[in-house]
């Protein structure tokens, strides 16, 4: 039997890669859906983009799926591009 999928938040800064393009710097989790918007908005002014999401997690894989953003700002690249991340 498939266990089934848990709900996370995460937040993501990204900074400027080469070209421009905005690249994660890492994955960070939060316990709740407030409390990653709020660290998402604390990091703003430090990145040039920060997403909080909240996302699927398959807890067997640690495969994150489903990313619903729930705060940005500055320069993010679209879902698809780092669903992976």
């Amino acid at each position: 039997m498939r266990t089934p999928y848990t709900i996370r938040f995460i937040v993501v800064p990204f900074r400027k890669g080469a070209g421009g393009d905005p690249l994660p710097i890492e994955v960070r989790p939060a316990s709740t859906s407030f409390g990653a918007v709020r660290v998402a908005h604390s990091m703003r002014e430090r990145h040039a983009g920060v997403a909080a999401y909240e996302v699927q997690m398959d807890p067997e894989t640690g495969t994150m799926d489903s990313p619903k953003v729930l705060f940005q700002h500055g320069r993010i690249p679209a879902i698809d591009e780092h669903a992976a991340a």
